[in-house]
């Protein structure tokens, strides 16, 4: 499933995130990069220890929490800390899939990358390029959004980003461990928790919907892992 979050970030809050991107000291993202990804990747990234990156992480994780729609799409028992990149002058990342397993920093523990997460800082118009390709049984699909919307989509998928030629692309991305490790069975549970919510909503008092919402955690109860 690839799921789009509009929204993610209000103006302001986008505002206030671009001015520390754009104050902060950047490296070379082959710094984090694999083996072969260091060969298809061209890009800038904030360290994964400086402040930047972390104030603008923690700020991320505190608006995923309480996103209903990521919520619901990614059913996420453990998020790794967001990452930030930079992309200009050409700067772009083939094709590649992530790495199944990350650390967390500062930790032992080791998070399995089920839902990739890219939030943009840069409206369309500020740059050309850029597009992030993502290819998967949904067909080979091109995202480009709003400064502050984000983009879901499975772990297991192939993507890329295409060369900025013009202006600076600046996004988040990041990794969430989920409580269902198969995108399928994410997907149905999404398809129900929204028929339960817009039924909710336009038919509060119906009887089924207890029983709906009941079949509902049951499904996550035997499917979760935990």
């Amino acid at each position: 499933m690839l799921l789009r979050i509009p929204a993610l970030l209000t103006p302001e809050e986008v505002a206030t995130c671009r001015q520390t991107l754009e104050q902060a000291q950047w490296e070379d993202g082959r710094a984090t990069a694999g083996h072969l990804a260091a060969q298809v990747k061209k890009n800038l990234q904030l360290p994964l220890a400086s402040n930047a990156a972390q104030t603008l992480g923690e700020f991320i994780l505190d608006k995923l929490a309480h996103n209903p729609l990521y919520l619901s799409a990614a059913l996420p028992l453990k998020v790794l800390p967001p990452r930030f990149n930079r992309y200009e002058g050409g700067g772009t990342y083939g094709n590649h899939i992530d790495n199944a397993l990350f650390v967390i920093p500062g930790t032992a523990t080791k998070l399995r990358t089920d839902v990739s997460t890219t939030v943009f800082f840069s409206n369309p118009d500020e740059y050309e390029g850029g597009e992030l390709i993502v290819e998967d049984t949904f067909g080979q699909q091109s995202v480009k959004l709003a400064a502050g919307d984000a983009i879901v989509y499975p772990g297991t998928s192939l993507h890329r980003v295409n060369p900025v030629t013009k202006g600076t692309r600046y996004g988040s991305f990041f990794w969430a461990q989920s409580l269902i490790a198969s995108a399928e069975k994410r997907r149905l549970l999404f398809d129900l928790d929204q028929s339960i919510q817009s039924l909710s909503a336009d038919c509060p008092e119906h009887p089924k919907i207890s029983a709906l919402s009941g079949t509902y955690h049951n499904l996550l109860r035997m499917w979760s892992q935990t």
